[in-house]
């Protein structure tokens, strides 16, 4: 039966590995590369590292530690499912760094005993020696290492934040299982009750084990997005709801979201302990998929909670927008911050509300940190008039926005052009979605 579900989660991992592939082909090379590291340090289960390091770093970059799948490789993940974090690791100078499984399956271990112990010499022993050793090498920022993964990646994830809490200040978690559900004490590295959801715990039970992996540590956890499709049959639906038992516990909060909004594509986001885009946990429930994630857009949304957009790099191309036919300036009226406010134009006067960063991923926001909004096509429309208005980034095709040389802005969602209503001029005149016609209030400058 092992052999079969490991066969399954092989198979079902392949599929968005392919799918990842053949996206690939239309990318532009990387004049950075990933490379192969060799005598990192302390290794006990002779894991291979990989770094990368954009051409343009920042001075005190942020460092993602991303983790592959069962079946997977450093190739694998890097140039297929991940590869959404390599552009943005361009766009913002951040480093990546990529450990590989080399046993039988290509799956990390987080059942046994050495893995579930903090410098205990497993798997994490390995990956915090490349964490290390990357940090003496470059000028890392210690408050902005993060770490995700993907399947067995993202079980991973869930034991490096769980172990290195001290180390980590963030985490996001694809298709994963709470820290310390796979544990066996048979050698071997399956545990098929926790892989079919029927491992239930109580909160404090969850964050026992955890602090049993860290003994005496009286500190702070990192935070903790959690990704999980409703009809996956690898790694069951239950895990969600114990992983976030498991993280809710650990930062002192309880099962009550502080916010639940649902998204477009049947995306549930609920929030614990804050409702901004970085909130202690956060939880992405997504309706109907199965052991396929992650989907287009969910990449961006990670950037943004694991912190890599902020503080680093050169950033995206940033500035005001400025419409052709007014002269004035794409504006959030009154500095708004709140969700469903429709934009405007009004003077540039180069006020936080009228600066605009093109991301990466597609996305135009305004603001930082924990106020970053996106620019939304309100309620995903597609019809002429739909409002223009920010919303909390969630990496939507309504929140995807193309910059074309001929200065329009074109939704990816609807294709529609974003657009001065009625062709107006005046302070205060709305911004709505349009058939692209190419008049001068559908051309802007991003400057």
């Amino acid at each position: 039966m092992r052999r079969l579900l490991r066969a399954a989660l092989a198979a079902a991992l392949l599929l968005p590995l392919a799918i990842s592939a053949v996206l690939l082909t239309a990318s532009p090379a990387q004049a950075a590369t990933l490379n192969r590291v060799t005598d990192f340090g302390a290794n006990p289960t002779g894991l291979n590292m990989y770094v990368y390091v954009p051409d343009n770093v920042a001075p005190q970059p942020a460092l993602l530690v991303l983790v592959h799948y069962c079946s997977g490789s450093a190739d694998g993940v890097f140039y297929g499912v991940g590869h959404d974090y390599v552009t943005a690791a361009d766009r913002y100078g951040y480093i990546i760094v990529v450990p590989e499984a080399t046993r039988e399956g290509h799956c990390f271990d987080v059942s046994t005993r050495q893995a579930l112990t903090r410098d205990g010499g497993g798997d994490s022993t390995g990956i915090m020696s490349m964490v290390a050793w990357t940090r003496q090498r470059y000028a890392v920022d210690p408050d902005r290492i993060v770490v995700s993964g993907f399947s067995s990646g993202a079980m991973m994830t869930n034991v490096l934040a769980a172990e290195y809490p001290d180390v980590f200040s963030a985490a996001s978690a694809f298709s994963g299982v709470a820290a310390g559900c796979f544990a066996t004490d048979n050698g071997s590295l399956w545990n098929s009750q926790c892989s079919s959801g029927n491992l239930i715990k109580t909160p404090q039970q969850w964050g026992d084990q955890v602090h049993a992996m860290y003994p005496g540590y009286a500190g702070s956890y990192p935070r903790m997005q959690l990704w999980h499709g409703t009809t996956d049959d690898i790694l069951r639906y239950p895990n969600f709801g114990e992983e976030i038992k498991e993280w809710t516990y650990l930062h002192g909060l309880n099962q009550t979201p502080a916010s639940t909004e649902n998204l477009a594509g049947g995306w549930v986001r609920t929030r614990y302990g804050g409702t901004g885009n970085q909130a202690p946990v956060e939880g992405m429930s997504i309706e109907g998929y199965g052991h396929s994630l992650p989907l287009s857009g969910m990449l961006a949304n990670a950037v943004t909670f694991l912190g890599l957009d902020d503080g680093g790099g050169s950033g995206g191309d940033a500035g005001q927008l400025r419409g052709a036919g007014s002269g004035r300036c794409l504006d959030v009226p009154d500095q708004s911050t709140t969700n469903g406010t429709q934009v405007q134009i009004y003077d540039c006067w180069n006020g936080t509300n009228q600066q605009w960063t093109y991301t990466a991923a597609g996305e135009l926001s305004v603001y930082s940190g924990a106020s970053r909004k996106c620019l939304d096509a309100s309620g995903g429309g597609t019809a002429n008039g739909t409002a223009a208005i920010i919303w909390s980034c969630h990496g939507g095709a309504n929140q995807q926005w193309d910059l074309r040389s001929d200065g329009s802005i074109v939704n990816r969602q609807s294709g529609l052009c974003l657009d001065v209503s009625g062709a107006a001029t005046a302070n205060g005149s709305k911004v709505q979605l349009w058939s692209c016609h190419g008049g001068s209030n559908q051309r802007w400058t991003l400057a």
